[in-house]
């Protein structure tokens, strides 16, 4: 076989790595290069805009979406064989999300993470591979063996599933004053299972091409889930559903579409066999909705709001007008001027019939909150929980996303109470693609930017970059001063939000951010720019607290080995001139690395190398082969 396998994980995962799999990475790794191609097209984008002070536009109407036959223009107007929504996908009013693993753990405690999945009472369970899932040591195929292991019902997942079912009614008992699960065994059945790949920007951690090079991780992970697991879920009448994250263009998610026909083909299953939702979290993206929906053809059946990434995108895009500068985090939620015109089209895109009248899903958001706390603050937590759910429900969502298993049971009821399965085919105006259109997806309003908001931004961010560190891609977070607060919940973060807390500093410094209040604690007035040397003092200030901290917010174990690294990260990251496009690059370089000074070596290799060129580097610095 051409392709290489690091270390012996070939044996150690032959359950993973079966033949069946090795075969079809090897029908598809003739894309690795298309892949590495059309990402080196992204990326000459992004530098045009920063040397042109260019803003993102829509396509020519006249043009022909590459990689494809279709007209701009027929995209826009449903001239297009799209998908038809199976069964199982019809009613997903509320979608888990999660990895099906958790790290350095014996597979009878890390599948436990699937069995909460399935017994939860979500209709769908997006089981991640990527910005949720920790990539330290071989978490990776971890993740595929237990998906493995669940959809097939082998008898280690059983008996962890029935303590799972015991712990949750323990859990529903105590919260609800009776069980959540009347029949664990049935319960299983119900949940349909979803996996989101890792996007186009990364390279699995694994395996290399015949050359050498990195093989694309959406390659891996769309042939480990759908080869390993495709005849039991078919066997069980069980759709084979993908999450596509990150995707910016038409191009690419023509590039995607080639691959899983590809698939298909080697597999001997139908041309669109395989389903797709996709995550609109690119501003890119949000200029393409029709265009994206006709080049994925009759894989395609919903699009996902994703707030966090999406919120990150509009950052990068904008890096080279020194007037966008975000306000704090907390004040851009779904309703934000640039939000709100982002989810408006994507409601209208979804709902604007293909050539056969077909509509597409829309999923809402993410629920990131924990009902872990004081009563008061679990009470007012749920309360706006629900409020955004009902929110979503009638402005055209037919479910939206948690990230907890027990919100299933406080969101899944706003749509039980309106009792439609779903939205498809509601009236809304069709889309324009006028300047207004596209001003209002860069649009800021006023909000509040201040001391406390920069806090927020700089603890969560070292903290993820920690936890990351630690193999915790999803992590339960605060800011380090409400750590001894009940009343402040902890929320559910994965890559986007790290991604996003450092994107805001980085705009806050480079653009001179003015603060809009005053700040007793340091003695900063409205009006007061946000400097390099505020930056600084903050930073030492919020990093402090988290080696101070209980072990149970920040693991002792990690203070003097991934949390130095993760700080020297967000320094890099947020002081450099040159803003690099994902946080998750530098954190991914230093993966399985708890040596301060070899990180710092890496990191400036890194940027030595992407501002040179524009090279990001993003294989496995520690690849060896057996």
């Amino acid at each position: 076989m051409s392709l290489k396998i690091r270390d012996n994980l070939q044996e150690d995962y032959s359950d993973v790595y079966t033949p069946e799999v090795l075969n079809a990475l090897q029908a598809l790794c003739k894309f690795n290069n298309d892949q590495k191609s059309i990402m080196a097209k992204r990326y000459k984008r992004r530098a045009d805009r920063d040397k042109n002070n260019e803003r993102i536009d829509f396509l020519d109407p006249d043009s022909v979406i590459p990689r494809t036959n279709i007209k701009v223009q027929d995209a826009r107007d449903g001239k297009f064989e799209g998908g038809e929504i199976p069964a199982d996908l019809q009613c997903q009013w509320i979608q888990g999300t999660g990895p099906a693993a958790k790290p350095n753990s014996p597979i009878e405690t890390s599948i436990r993470n699937a069995a909460y999945a399935l017994l939860s009472g979500a209709d769908g369970w997006m089981f991640d591979g990527e910005d949720a899932l920790g990539q330290i040591t071989s978490m990776s195929l971890d993740n595929q063996r237990n998906l493995k292991l669940a959809i097939a019902k082998d008898p280690v997942f059983l008996k962890t599933a029935e303590k799972v079912a015991a712990s949750m009614n323990k859990w529903g008992n105590e919260f609800f004053g009776h069980d959540i699960i009347k029949d664990w065994n049935k319960q299983l059945d119900f949940t349909t299972k979803i996996f989101r790949a890792r996007g186009l920007h990364l390279d699995d951690r694994h395996i290399r091409d015949e050359n050498g090079i990195a093989l694309s991780a959406s390659i891996v992970d769309m042939v480990l889930y759908v080869v390993n697991n495709y005849k039991e879920l078919q066997k069980n009448d069980s759709s084979i559903v993908l999450y596509l994250p990150k995707i910016q263009t038409a191009e690419e998610a023509a590039l995607w579409n080639e691959m899983l026909s590809a698939l298909e083909d080697h597999l001997g299953l139908p041309d669109g066999t395989i389903k797709l939702y996709v995550l609109i979290e690119q501003l890119e993206e949000t200029y393409q909705l029709m265009e994206i929906r006709a080049a994925l053809g009759k894989h395609f059946v919903g699009f996902n709001t994703g707030r966090w990434d999406y919120i990150n995108s509009v950052s990068d895009a904008m890096t080279w007008d020194k007037d966008f500068i975000n306000p704090n985090i907390e004040s851009i939620t779904m309703t934000y001027s640039y939000m709100r015109n982002y989810e408006d089209r994507v409601r209208r895109a979804v709902n604007t019939p293909d050539i056969n009248g077909n509509f597409a899903l829309w999923q809402g958001g993410m629920e990131p909150n924990i009902p872990v706390g004081s009563k008061e603050g679990v009470s007012s937590s749920m309360e706006k929980a629900v409020a955004g759910a009902e929110r979503e429900q009638r402005e055209g969502a037919s479910g939206k996303w948690v990230a907890h298993w027990k919100m299933v049971h406080i969101v899944r009821p706003v749509w039980e109470k309106v009792g439609e399965i779903n939205q498809l085919g509601r009236s809304f105006p069709a889309l324009t693609y006028t300047q207004e259109d596209s001003d209002g997806l860069t649009h800021l309003e006023p909000a509040p930017r201040t001391i406390r908001g920069a806090r927020n931004l700089l603890s969560v961010g070292l903290q993820y970059g920690n936890a990351f560190g630690q193999g915790y891609q999803a992590a339960a977070l605060k800011p380090a001063d409400f750590f001894d607060d009940d009343n402040i919940l902890y929320l559910m973060e994965d890559a986007a939000t790290g991604e996003i807390r450092l994107s805001i500093l980085w705009e806050w410094i480079h653009k001179s951010a003015t603060l809009t209040e005053d700040d007793s604690e340091t003695g900063l007035k409205a009006g007061d720019t946000f400097t390099v040397e505020i930056f600084k003092k903050l930073l030492e200030e919020e990093y402090q607290k988290l080696r101070g901290a209980k072990d149970k917010d920040v693991y002792d174990i990690s203070k003097d080995t991934t949390l130095p690294i993760a700080k020297e990260i967000v320094r890099t990251y947020v002081l450099d001139e040159v803003k690099v496009p994902w946080y998750i690059d530098l954190l991914n370089i230093n993966l399985n690395n708890h040596d301060l000074h070899t990180a710092k070596q890496r990191i400036q290799h890194y940027m030595t190398e992407f501002k040179k060129d524009g090279t990001r580097i993003t294989e496995n610095l520690d690849f060896v082969l057996s």
